[in-house]
């Protein structure tokens, strides 16, 4: 965790100075601040700070992993990582359902963003039920 807190906090610092620079930059260039670039900025580097402080409380409460000592072996990190389908249609799906919303809200068709919305609601429902139902089910406990 000490890595990701380090990398959130470098972020959160360049946000801010990115914020100061562009407050600057726009002053000089137009003769006035543009204050949403600035604040959004602004905002981004505290959320990222925030991030990075949570990271950071959390790696003082736990014990190093091998991503945050520099004499770790690979083979310590070695282990399941997690399950992955290995071949499922329901992220293509997903992704039309997704599109299809997209284009409704690019043509200002509110009915075309509706069906796209529904159908990502019962696509991400596939893909997250997909080895508790069906011919896929996972016999288990």
């Amino acid at each position: 965790m000490k890595s990701e807190s380090r990398i959130f906090g470098l972020v959160a610092v360049f946000l801010v100075l990115a914020s100061g620079v562009y407050a600057w930059w726009t002053d000089y260039e137009l003769g006035r601040t543009d204050w949403i670039g600035t604040v959004a900025l602004a905002l981004a580097g505290l959320l990222c700070l925030m991030c990075g402080g949570f990271f950071w409380f959390v790696s003082r409460r736990i014990e190093p992993r091998p991503e945050d000592r520099p004499d770790a072996e690979i083979s310590e990190g070695a282990g399941e990582v997690g399950f992955f389908s290995p071949g499922s249609y329901w992220p293509f799906g997903l992704a039309l359902a997704a599109s299809v919303a997209g284009v409704g809200l690019v043509v200002w068709q509110w009915w075309l963003t509706a069906a796209g919305l529904i159908a990502v609601i019962f696509a991400t429902c596939g893909l997250l039920f997909e080895y508790y139902t069906g011919t896929r089910r996972v016999s288990g406990h």
